[in-house]
């Protein structure tokens, strides 16, 4: 059994934003799914995916640290600069982490482990929405 939808996420600031509940709600048609994958692909190249802890927000403050710090803005070897200094360390951002996740499904549900959610990784200072597209593949009921 097969399913494939695109949602459109709200535009939210640059960070590590959890999108996991948006998503199961989005995406009801989970609830048909006795076993199987959801595989959810970011259409963008400068935002990412990806999955880590869900309860402790300063996770995500110290990831956009981090990484801020790993690819900084205004390196004087960035080529691409036309869109502005964010632009560059966004792609390589987005590279870094990827543009997909995938995660099983058992009994209608994300099966995540306790402390995980999907991220949607927002590397631009003003971004505008984004769109995902998961596609669910299993067994259904």
């Amino acid at each position: 059994m097969w399913f494939q939808k695109e949602i459109r996420l709200p535009a939210v600031k640059r960070g590590f934003h959890l999108i996991t509940d948006l998503l199961t709600a989005q995406v009801p048609e989970l609830e048909n799914y006795r076993v199987g994958l959801a595989h959810i692909f970011i259409k963008h190249t400068s935002a990412s995916l990806c999955i880590n802890e869900d309860a402790d927000p300063t996770v995500r403050q110290d990831f956009e640290s981090h990484f801020n710090h790993m690819v900084p803005e205004n390196a004087p070897y960035y080529r691409h600069t036309m869109e502005g200094p964010d632009d560059m360390p966004a792609h390589l951002k987005a590279a870094l982490l990827g543009s997909s996740v995938t995660v099983p499904i058992s009994d209608g549900e994300f099966n995540l482990g306790t402390w995980q959610g999907v991220y949607l990784c927002e590397h631009r200072n003003h971004a505008s929405k984004r769109t995902v597209v998961v596609t669910l593949q299993g067994e259904g009921y």
